[in-house]
């Protein structure tokens, strides 16, 4: 007895019968540099091999291998560190990829940390790396193939529930399988059709085509495709259909049977193409224009002259939240912007419609009517409806003076979305506009009308892109002595929309400035957010006065912490931010980077010499669980410093190292300006609008002089404040800041007896003139960092701090490798 198809909203019973394994299946991943070293390592690959990321990122990938190539262990290549096409078995050939290849997968035979031999199937691609290099980023699926096939049952089942109508064919062509779609579609059981041709379930033109289709794939072994399948029982209008047919070969090679599948045309797909004219068939309407208005004309240059004499496109100002108003929503008068205007007679009839213009529709006229409506109409020149128009509107008087005779509505609509209204109408071609031609105007609209709201879409999330990312980065650079700064940004062209690259100058104590450069993987609003926390994080920590390294650690775990919180899985799914984080010190003109998978700055000495900083890589943000390294190097005074994202070296005509070299011969020119500068970069490096952001950051270091500095070591000793407050006075005189001399006075004497009360020797009074600013230093070897309080009315102490906070600008602690540094600032504009 043959089992019918499950009803509606019920499930097959359950069987006894082995099915596939419904658990999450876990796909490991790693990345690979060029090299072959190990730069990535997610927490699946940890599962599979049983290496933690800080055991096996920056080893040589090889090591991974059960069969090396060498039997040492060392990868010497990138052709060992990944295995290549055409090894077969269970190991990488000892022979490179061939030159280009951007995708390689087999079977290759893993050593787990226990030192179990693993045979995992692999799918390797080549990609950017951060740091403009390229990289393989491998995967695998941890957990394998599922533990059982799909049995007989829910195969069965599988195939009976497809929503496309599927049926088998034996070498005669007589039908053995047919599914529910196809059941439905021929309306009759499967007992009834078994061992039936298809020209005798359903006699007609259309079955006797696909059996000759069907004929085809048995003789060749080649797919076919069918336009049509089956005309329902008791006649009718057939409905449209996509045939496919498949050869199924058996074991032997032989075609033995031909799988038939077929699915239902869109209704615009399914119109009797017959009735086209041939010009119109053809026409074609970009849905992925650039703009609104370019499609607009797109619509009216197809429908004139092949469909109608004239066309309007009008279309509606949009909401703040971009959305149009709904059919129905009212029959008031109505605003448009139009958009785009075509005519068989030229200039002489498109010159008196301007587009850009705004128009206003009045209430009750055919357009708001049909606004409102939602759907197309058709109208004579002789209707009511249409003379009352006229005789409202003095806008409509030329639909009389061109010889109108018939005209058509259609309201451009993407899903819910009302976008506009095309209008179209005849006066050289005396046949009135029919409901076919309606069905033609209605899919253009429809086409058109996807295109608009796509781009108006894309522009308003691009715009609000936009500003978000430029209200987070600096609007101005900030006032500080130590660092001659320009800067330029750029935003990527095309369709990947604003990405996450940033920059900041933050000034630190001590008359230092931190510079720092980041790139957010991805595009777009979230890329921007995630800067913008990131741009907040580094703010943050730097006010800490952290070191570099130290700064990058706590920003690699703020990356961490924002993907566990966005996709709820610790992992390293963050992987792919960078950032750059350099300090320099006009004082004693020394400055200190790391950075975390970016690209290293370069450097142009005052003598005109160029080169790039050798700053320890680091792994990208998100990694988790790996060190950053600093550098620290002495830079002269004029010196120059260019910080940059890595779009600025990923121009489509040249490679990465020949775009260092043009940055490096850009910088080494003479300029007046750093202005200049990064003009001169930027025009050497890129001839066309960018594909990725660009940030560039370019600074001319400066130095504070001894004349400008004066340091006192103190002892540890109460006796000698008053000797610090002397000397400060002293060096003021000198400096001619008399004026400043009483606040400065009360500021060395706390910081002083705080030192030498609760620090430990050695102790150290620093003052720096820096502009306008003057700023006094009090070092001491504690590690402890002093808190402000509020004293009690009969303390005796506890009132230092509040009163340094009170007479200066600001003030704060900075912890160093040998204790800490309390520092205040004062402002001399007042004096």
């Amino acid at each position: 007895m043959e089992q019918l198809p499950t009803p509606p909203g019920e499930r097959p019973a359950r069987t006894t019968h082995a099915s596939p394994r419904t658990a999450h299946t876990a796909t490991a991943t790693a990345t690979v540099s060029e090299q072959g070293i190990v730069t990535g390592w997610s927490e699946e690959a940890r599962r599979l091999l049983g290496y933690a990321p800080a055991e096996v990122v920056g080893r040589p990938a090889a090591e991974l291998l059960a069969d090396r190539p060498d039997g040492s262990g060392r990868a010497e290549g990138p052709e060992q560190a990944a295995p290549s096409p055409g090894s077969g078995g269970t190991g990488p050939a000892a022979r490179p990829l061939a030159p280009g290849q951007e995708r390689w997968s087999g079977t290759v035979a893993l050593r787990h940390r226990d030192g179990r031999r693993l045979e995992a199937v692999l799918l390797a691609h080549r990609r950017p790396a951060a740091d403009g290099a390229a990289e393989w980023f491998v995967m695998s699926a941890a957990d394998g193939e599922p533990e059982a096939p799909w049995d007989g049952a829910l195969g069965d089942w599988a195939f009976d529930r497809s929503p496309c109508v599927l049926a088998v064919f034996d070498e005669d062509l007589r039908l053995v399988r047919a599914n529910a779609g196809m059941r439905r579609a021929l309306s009759l059981k499967e007992s009834q059709m078994r061992g039936l041709r298809l020209s005798e379930i359903a006699p007609d033109a259309v079955s006797e085509e696909t059996e000759r289709g069907m004929r085809r794939v048995l003789e060749t072994g080649d797919p076919q495709s069918v336009d049509g399948l089956v005309r329902p029982p008791g006649g009718g209008a057939a409905p449209g259909w996509a045939t496919s047919l498949a050869p199924v070969p058996g074991p032997d090679g032989r075609v033995r049977a031909v799988f038939l599948t077929a699915h239902e045309k869109a209704a615009a797909d399914t119109a009797p193409r017959a009735a086209l004219p041939p010009t119109l068939a053809g026409a074609r309407i970009i849905t992925a224009a650039p703009d609104s208005a370019h499609t607009a004309q797109e619509l009216a240059d197809a429908a004139v002259p092949r469909l109608a004499d004239f066309a309007i496109v009008d279309l509606l100002e949009t909401s703040p939240r971009g959305e149009g108003p709904a059919p129905g929503s009212g029959t008031g008068a109505v605003s448009v912007s139009r958009s785009a205007v075509r005519s068989v007679l030229g200039g002489s009839q498109e010159s008196r419609f301007a587009v850009g213009e705004t128009t206003v529709y009045p209430a009750l006229s055919p357009p708001v009517e049909c606004l409102a409506a939602g759907r197309g109409a058709v109208y004579g020149t002789a209707d009511p409806a249409v003379a009352r128009w006229v005789a409202q509107d003095p806008a409509a008087s030329w639909i009389g003076e061109y010889g109108t005779h018939s005209m058509m509505l259609v309201p451009l609509r993407d899903g819910g979305t009302t976008i506009g209204l095309a209008f179209f109408s005849r006066h050289r071609n005396r046949e009135p506009f029919d409901p076919e031609d309606l069905r033609l105007a209605e899919e253009l609209a429809a086409r058109a009308a996807t295109g608009i709201h796509r781009a108006r879409r894309t522009s308003r999330e691009h715009t609000s892109t936009m500003t978000l990312q430029r209200s987070l980065l600096p609007q101005t650079l900030p006032v500080q002595s130590a660092l001659e700064i320009a800067s330029r940004y750029l935003p990527a062209a095309g369709d990947a929309g604003v990405g996450g690259d940033w920059f900041d100058v933050i000034p630190l104590s001590g008359a230092r400035v931190a510079l720092v450069v980041g790139d957010v993987v991805g595009h777009g609003m979230r890329a921007s957010a995630t800067m913008g926390r990131l741009r907040t994080a580094v703010r943050t920590l730097a006010d800490v006065d952290l070191p570099p390294d130290e700064l990058l650690t706590h920003l690699d775990d703020l990356i961490l912490h924002l993907s566990a919180s966005e996709t709820g899985r610790d992992d390293a799914s963050g992987i792919g931010t960078t950032c750059l984080y350099v300090v320099y010190d006009p004082v004693t003109r020394r400055c200190t980077a790391a950075r975390a998978g970016h690209p290293p700055p370069a450097v142009v000495s005052p003598e005109g010499s160029a080169y790039l900083l050798d700053v320890p890589a680091g792994p990208p943000l998100g990694l988790g669980g790996l060190p950053f390294e600093t550098v620290e190097v002495e830079l002269p005074e004029g010196s120059l410093l260019a910080l940059y994202t890595d779009g600025l070296l990923q121009a489509r005509d040249h490679d990465i190292d020949e775009a260092l070299d043009s940055m490096l011969a850009a910088l080494i020119l003479p300029a007046s300006t750093l202005d200049t500068v990064c003009d001169r970069v930027l025009t050497a490096l890129l001839t066309h609008r960018p594909e990725d952001d660009v940030a560039l950051l370019v600074a001319r270091t400066r130095a504070l002089h001894t004349d400008k500095v004066a340091v006192w070591d103190l002892p540890s000793d109460p006796s000698f404040v008053a000797q610090a407050r002397r000397n400060a006075t002293d060096q003021l005189t000198v400096w001619g800041l008399d004026e400043a001399a009483f606040v400065t006075e009360l500021v060395v004497s706390e910081l002083v007896t705080n030192a030498i009360r609760y620090g430990e020797a050695p102790v150290q009074l620093r003052l720096i003139h820096e502009g306008s600013t003057l700023i006094c230093e009090v070092s001491d070897a504690s590690g402890t960092a002093p808190h402000m309080r509020r004293a009690r009315i009969f303390d005796e102490g506890g009132r230092g701090l509040l009163l340094v906070a009170q007479l200066t600008q600001r003030w704060g602690t900075r912890h160093t490798l040998f204790g800490k540094t309390i520092w205040a600032e004062q402002s001399l504009v007042d004096f």
